[in-house]
């Protein structure tokens, strides 16, 4: 099952499944998304229930309260799927996080993925970003450190702005990625098996796992090294993975296709000193070998929030310099009011004397 909680979760979870349930503070923002499985969080607002959490994380962990119950039984073994920069997503899945961190020991079968959206700091709002630096320093921090969390995936909005994309767009591209992942297993039963197996119980032990996942997918080339092939075809939906703990990956390949060549994958992840697992089938529908790869990396939240400072402080140096550049310094004249009231009265053909009693008035001379 897929959580989506807050605007940006919700909306991506309604792409991933139309099973999906959705959290919100906004009424309004749920009944857009049409699902029959939506959770509305109180505020407990003098004003009355809230349209949204105007980026305020702190209405989002008061708003978790309300929904404690129900959303902490719905997670076990499932996904959630939010943003870190705004403040409901933010604010109520820093307060599963703590939870979940506080507990002693979580059984792989219920652990908890989390699908992280990251906002671009370069081009979004300062308040995204401090939110997003206290969500990975705090509660993530804690999560991950405490094993009791399944796979976070952390995608970031750097494709969407950069590539001007509108959000219906972007988001579709991040929920056929996550649809292309969840695939590996089912393509595992539908083709015939050559080699290795990674059936839903392996996929699943794997997704269990309390490290980052970064995966791409793509037409693999065997005459070629492995790891230039991996860098070309980054997925550049996902934040760039550390060094491998652990791998998965797997290879389609056409009919009458030798699809021995997987060992070449498997020399790369050998010299990495990673031992993958991994399924190879053969299906017809290709004509050429095609690879899904998934990294799992352990990447402190620590060294995430030190990128976001740095380009935090980029950001707003090139602001400051940009605003010193904009604000042009007039070079200072002195004029001598006297002198300059004659000129003005030999061109205006009136008498000198007239001009200067006048700015004598005015306290000029």
């Amino acid at each position: 099952m897929i959580i989506g909680i807050g605007g940006a979760g919700g909306k991506l979870a309604s792409g991933l499944s139309k099973e999906a349930t959705v959290i919100n503070v906004s009424e309004v923002e749920m009944h857009k998304l049409g699902l029959a499985n939506s959770i509305l969080a109180y505020t407990n607002n003098e004003k009355g229930q809230l349209v949204g959490s105007k980026k305020d994380p702190n209405i989002g962990k008061t708003a978790f309260n309300s929904v404690r119950g129900q959303l902490l039984d719905i997670i076990k073994g499932n996904a959630i799927i939010t943003s870190s920069g705004g403040g409901t997503g933010n604010g109520i899945t820093s307060q599963v996080l703590s939870y979940i961190s506080s507990l002693e020991k979580v059984s792989d079968i219920n652990r908890t993925q989390f699908i992280i959206i990251l906002p671009y700091a370069k081009k979004e709002p300062s308040e995204y970003v401090n939110n997003t630096i206290e969500f990975l320093q705090g509660p993530l921090w804690k999560g991950v450190d405490s094993t009791n969390t399944g796979n976070t995936f952390l995608f970031s909005n750097k494709c969407k702005y950069e590539g001007r994309m509108a959000e219906k767009a972007f988001n579709e591209l991040i929920c056929n990625s996550l649809s292309t992942l969840d695939s590996i297993p089912e393509k595992g039963d539908k083709y015939e098996l050559l080699e290795g197996h990674i059936d839903r119980e392996d996929f699943e032990a794997y997704k269990a796992k309390s490290f980052f996942n970064y995966f791409t997918d793509f037409d693999y080339n065997p005459d070629r090294y492995f790891d230039e092939q991996l860098e070309e075809n980054y997925n550049e939906l996902m934040l760039r993975p550390d060094v491998p703990i652990e791998a998965l990956f797997l290879l389609e390949v056409p009919e009458n296709y030798d699809h021995t060549v997987f060992y070449n994958i498997l020399d790369h992840f050998d010299a990495q000193k990673v031992t993958p697992i991994y399924s190879v089938v053969r299906n017809p529908n290709l004509e050429r070998p095609h690879i899904t790869v998934s990294l799992l990396y352990s990447r402190k939240p620590a060294e995430l929030v030190d990128d976001y400072n740095r380009v935090a402080e980029e950001t707003t140096r090139e602001k400051i310099k940009k605003s010193i550049d904009q604000n042009t310094k007039m070079e200072r004249v002195a004029v001598n009011m006297e002198t300059k009231a004659e000129e003005v009265a030999r061109e205006e053909g009136t008498e000198a004397s007239e001009i200067k009693n006048i700015l004598k008035r005015l306290g000029k001379i």
